[in-house]
């Protein structure tokens, strides 16, 4: 898997990461007063997949920053 893969969207002020195909899911939101994202608790597990939760979770971080510089939401 790689970063290239996820889906990215922004709804309002979060950005939700998925992996088509999956039941991965995660959100990210950028607070006032702080440099960096942070996720919410919504996100969803998929044990019927070869890619673990760990390793989605890393690759949705580096695609929710990606999209947050590309938005301007951090720097």
């Amino acid at each position: 898997m790689a970063v290239h893969d996820l889906k990215v969207e922004v709804r309002g002020g979060d950005i939700v990461i998925t992996l088509p195909g999956t039941k991965f899911m995660v959100t990210y939101y950028k607070p006032k007063d702080v440099p960096q994202l942070m996720s919410k608790s919504d996100w969803t597990d998929d044990p019927n997949v070869p890619v673990t939760l760990g390793e989605f979770r890393a690759k949705a971080w580096l695609a929710a920053n990606d999209k947050a510089r590309e938005l301007g939401w951090i720097v």
